[in-house]
């Protein structure tokens, strides 16, 4: 299979890995599931990646079918606490059958064709749905809802998305549920869309 696995990661000076270990299990549960070896070696290319840095940095893993392993380092600057995204509705569809959408991979062509619908000075982020005309997910994040009853809402992986790190802890800490959404939920409640590299961000329909 000529397909690659890719984790995004943030790492801290104070702290360090931001979710790390749920990133190196997504990995290895994503490379027992496609067939590629050497995730066991992805923690160690991590930590050997890292540069001397008293600022926190954006780090890119890619784990490619021959085993090899790419890290990447970039300085990261965080949102501030009150950013605010603005979100469209992309027309391009997710398959809801579509088992590789649950692992994250150097498979992108539907979410950059979602992300090319819309000038990027018109979005900050565009969100998919499936052929049932259910909310997935966005380009490069989970979608989340607070609808004032309770937990956060989030769609469910058979809706067809990704199982996002940030997603999975929200559900196991229960800050989060899954919920089918539309279109229409989104009218009743606030939008949230997060990834484990940035965290949770307001959304507002643009």
């Amino acid at each position: 299979m000529d397909i690659s696995l890719i984790e995004t990661l943030r790492w801290e000076p104070d702290t360090g890995f931001v979710r790390l270990e749920r990133h190196l299990a997504r990995l290895a549960q994503s490379a027992e599931a496609l067939g590629l070896p050497s995730a066991e070696k992805a923690r160690d290319a991590l930590f050997a990646a890292l540069p001397p840095s008293a600022l926190p940095l954006r780090i890119r893993l890619e784990l490619f079918p021959d085993g090899r392993i790419d890290v990447q380092t970039a300085a990261f600057t965080p949102l501030a606490a009150d950013a605010v995204w603005r979100v469209k509705l992309a027309t391009t569809r997710l398959s809801s059958t579509d088992p590789l959408l649950r692992h994250k991979t150097s498979r992108r062509a539907l979410y950059a064709a979602a992300r090319a619908e819309f000038p990027a000075a018109d979005a900050d982020e565009v969100i998919l749905l499936n052929e049932r005309g259910e909310l997935c997910e966005g380009t490069i994040t989970s979608l989340f809802l607070d609808d004032g009853t309770g937990p956060l809402k989030t769609p469910p992986l058979g809706s067809g998305l990704l199982a996002g790190v940030l997603r999975e802890e929200l559900l196991e800490t229960g800050r989060a549920i899954e919920a089918v959404l539309r279109p229409e939920d989104l009218a009743g409640g606030t939008i949230l869309a997060g990834n484990s590299l940035r965290g949770l961000i307001r959304c507002v329909p643009a």
